[in-house]
């Protein structure tokens, strides 16, 4: 009698942690984003190296103080390929990062096949919006767009422990917290 009710207590744990963990990665710490009407997406130009904000609408995006990486964002651009490759930035190696399955408009998957394929283009927003994180820009050939921060070379490094490579800006002595552009939303409290 005494196994059967360890066992059960085992198995009432064992799912109560697996509901926290789901909770913790879908839900917990996500806010909306509150994005500053009129600069709501940048790109950096070709020539030079300050963003520039681009002509964004419908922009929807999530963020949370936990890590610098779980910003995600979704809009629409009516700018052409060719306009933007001939003006903005290209990034090398973009790779969506999943997000929550509720934040619908944001398939990983989908846009990194885009991506593959050549139908989508990258672009990079803001090189080190925080130390060691890049916030790249794709762009569909229908205007469909989506943004999202992604660890660069030098963050790969020193976030390993390792020493950053010689073209890499100064490591902070602690890395910061994300510093987004964008800041989360007044969520009333229930």
């Amino acid at each position: 009698m005494a196994g059967k009710i360890l066992a059960g207590v085992i198995v009432v744990f064992a799912l109560v942690t697996g509901v926290a963990v789901y909770w913790l990665q879908e839900y917990a710490y996500y806010e909306p984003v509150r994005f500053q009407p009129g600069a709501e997406i940048a790109l950096t130009p070709i020539e030079g190296d300050t963003p520039e904000v681009i002509l964004a609408e419908n922009v929807t995006g999530i963020d949370a103080n936990s890590s610098p990486l779980r910003f995600r964002a979704c809009f629409t651009t009516p700018l052409t390929h060719g306009m933007l490759s001939e003006t903005y930035r290209a990034y090398e190696g973009a790779e969506p990062l999943n997000a929550p399955s509720w934040f619908d408009c944001f398939d990983a998957a989908a846009i990194g096949a885009a991506l593959e394929r050549g139908e989508a283009l990258a672009f990079l927003g803001q090189a080190n919006i925080t130390y060691g994180i890049d916030r790249v820009v794709a762009v569909m050939p229908d205007g469909r767009a989506f943004a999202w921060n992604q660890m660069n070379a030098c963050g790969a490094k020193v976030f390993n422990g390792e020493a950053p490579p010689e073209n890499c800006p100064p490591a902070p002595a602690a890395t910061p917290a994300a510093t987004p552009t964008a800041t989360p939303a007044e969520v009333p409290k229930e």
